[in-house]
């Protein structure tokens, strides 16, 4: 990547990022975050300058930056991305931690952040705007909808299929084939055996809806 990044999103899933692009030499120019206490300050020596609305550091989007959505807010994320697209015809690069293990042979949309260790398999499919947490296993003929988040430890079986919107959580395991619908949200540590429809939120080994 020959421009420097500008990151939308100056907390958790912002400082995640940072260190992801850092990880691989990669320059950012500075963060914007609507936080009025963090614009102003430094996350690794690199400046949070702004709100993400930033009319005059966005206009440096295309020829001299490249830019990530980071913001927590799953909602949020999926707005400032389409902003980014109409406004600016700007479209987020993807964040890969040097030590995540991405398959060359894997389907990756725009702005997802793969995490230190993760593991993306051949033929594996990620659409945009995803969050892939650390340790992460995403197996063979996976897909992850756009702006699904997967965390830290878990683990995605072949044939898995996860919605858009959708939430896994901490140490999950989602067994193979198991459908996860649209904006469902499976709870940390739980163990997936059966489809979860659209919406709904399961927790536990097995997992049952709570």
């Amino acid at each position: 990547m020959e421009n420097p990044v500008i990151i939308l999103g100056a907390q958790t899933i912002g400082i995640a990022v940072l260190d992801a692009f850092l990880s691989n030499d990669i320059v950012v120019y500075c963060l914007l975050d609507d936080d009025a206490k963090l614009q102003g300050t430094e996350l690794l020596d690199v400046p949070v300058m702004g709100n993400t609305d930033d009319g005059e550091l966005l206009k440096l989007l295309g020829k001299k930056c490249e830019v990530f959505v980071a913001t927590d807010d799953t909602a949020s994320r999926r707005s400032l991305t389409s902003m980014l697209r109409s406004e600016y015809e700007a479209v987020p690069v993807n964040a890969i931690h040097q030590r995540a293990s991405v398959s060359a042979h894997a389907t990756l949309g725009h702005g997802n952040y793969i995490g230190p260790n993760a593991v993306v398999v051949a033929t594996a499919v990620l659409g945009d705007g995803c969050l892939v947490g650390p340790n992460v296993v995403v197996e063979a003929r996976a897909s992850v909808g756009s702006f699904a988040q997967l965390g830290s430890g878990a683990l995605l079986g072949a044939d898995v299929q996860v919605g858009e919107l959708a939430f896994v959580g901490a140490g999950a395991v989602v067994v193979a084939g198991v459908k996860i619908g649209d904006k469902a949200r499976i709870g940390a540590g739980s163990v997936v055996v059966a489809d979860v429809p659209a919406g709904h939120t399961v927790f536990g080994n097995p997992a049952v809806r709570v």
